[in-house]
């Protein structure tokens, strides 16, 4: 599955931005799929997990309680709501899928986490 991150973009503390990660060749509905970002000279951070069904969502801490994370299976996409967006929420964003939201959070993704969207907030 190749999966096109975008959305990113300048916005300011406190305000609202919703990334798409829209998937092409094999169906989206087979799979869990997972944002995580990375900031400059950061490790990578998985911060949103979703099952294939939807019914099963997870967060990361930092996170939690501002983002929600959804999908479209018809429409081969998943989304990333981001509000009360903060400075430390700048990174660079991507989407993969897995198996499995467990799959996902230990890293072992289908193919690879792609291009990311860049999302940068200033204070």
């Amino acid at each position: 599955v190749q999966l096109q991150a975008s959305g990113g973009g300048l916005v300011q503390a406190g305000e609202s931005l919703t990334l798409s990660c829209v998937a092409s060749g094999r169906a989206l509905s087979n799979y869990a799929v997972g944002w995580s970002r990375q900031a400059p000279g950061k490790e990578r951070e998985i911060v949103a997990l979703i099952s294939w069904n939807g019914y099963i969502t997870d967060y990361s801490d930092s996170v939690k309680g501002r983002f929600t994370i959804s999908r479209d299976n018809a429409k081969k996409a998943a989304y990333l709501q981001m509000n009360s967006l903060k400075p430390e929420d700048t990174a660079v964003y991507y989407c993969a899928v897995g198996v499995s939201t467990s799959a996902i959070r230990s890293s072992t993704i289908a193919g690879d986490w792609g291009q990311g969207t860049l999302v940068t907030v200033s204070s």
